[in-house]
This record gives structure tokens, sequence and C-alpha cells, in this order.
């Protein structure tokens, strides 16, 4: 990097804040049990998430995606942030096979753990052809190849605004179950 390189980055970074403690994954809920390791690795070989052209979403169009058949209020209330976040994964600053692997990785785990909101942080960049705006063009395009996810929309402010987007995700088998045998004990 060449002087001018280094003040041209120092004048375009001295307006960011260091985030503290950036770790991939922050669990909110208690730790779940893990897979064996080669049971996930046998897993991740298998991603099926599309890597290849993408069709960049424009910065001034926010992520917003509901499944059919999903009611709006439903997503409304998401994109309120109502819904308590059960996890989140953080992808900035990552190659876009990286981001392709980790939130591959990170659905298995949801889906295992019963997690029903999660957290995606994709990042926002300045324009469209911005590193960050590429992962999150392809985060949007590779939530919806998940049968899993109900809904996501743009996170509020406190969670990352643009740069981030919740996502909800349907009830598992046994969790519909148990609501079902939750309300029932109540109405006798």
């Amino acid at each position: 990097m060449s002087f001018d390189d280094k003040d041209l980055f120092k004048e375009a970074m001295e307006d960011v804040t260091p985030l503290k403690n950036c770790a991939n994954i922050l669990w909110l809920k208690s730790p779940p049990t893990h897979y064996p390791r080669q049971k996930m690795a046998d897993l991740l070989l298998d991603n099926p998430l599309v890597s290849g052209f993408i069709n960049i979403v424009p910065l001034e169009t926010p992520l917003e995606y509901k499944a059919e058949g999903i009611q709006q209020g439903v997503l409304d209330k998401l994109r309120l942030g109502k819904y308590p976040l059960d996890a989140s994964l953080n992808l900035l600053r990552q190659p876009v096979e990286t981001c392709r692997q980790s939130l591959y990785r990170f659905m298995l785990e949801a889906r295992r753990d019963n997690l029903r909101n999660v957290l995606i942080i994709h990042g926002k960049g300045r324009d469209d052809e911005a590193h960050a705006n590429i992962v999150r063009s392809y985060v949007f395009r590779w939530l919806q190849q998940f049968a899993e996810v109900q809904a996501f929309c743009c996170a509020q402010p406190k969670h990352g605004g643009s740069g981030a987007c919740y996502v909800g995700l349907k009830k598992s088998h046994q969790a519909r179950l148990d609501n079902r045998e939750r309300h029932a004990k109540r109405s006798r």
C-alpha cells in the first residue's frame, strides 16, 4: 500500500467504529449440542445454495420476502423486531464462498435446534457493486432456497438496519405438536 493509499484508506475509515468481539455466530440461547463433526462435514458437501451469476439487488431496494401462505402480519411483526432473536450470523467482510458455507451451516444448525427467529448480518456498501451489497444480494437469493424460511426483512437500526435481516423460520414438527398440546390443556 503506498503512502497515498494509506491516507485514502484512513480518510474513508475515519467515521467507522470498530465492532467489539466480532465472532461469526452469536448464540442468544444456550449453546446447542452439535452433530459429530463428520456428519456436519458430509452435510456441507451437499450445499445446494447457488453460487453462480447473481442479479444485484439495488441498495435502495429493501430485502424482503414472504413465503406463500404467510400472513402479512407475520412479516410486519418481523420487520418491527417484535420476535425474540435466537441466534445471529455475521457475514461481514467474508468472501462469498465462505458466506455461502457459513449460511448453509448456520441454517442447518438452526433447523436442528428448532430456532424460530435469527439475524443475518451481511453489511451494506456505498454503491451497488460493493462487496457487501454483492453478499447482500446472494443472501437474498440463498434465504429463499430454504424451505424453513417463512419470511425475512431488513432489521431494525439497533440490529444493523439495512446491513442485516431478520429471518423467521417455520416451527419444527415437534414444536407444532408441543404448541397444540399446550393450547389444548388451556382450553380444558
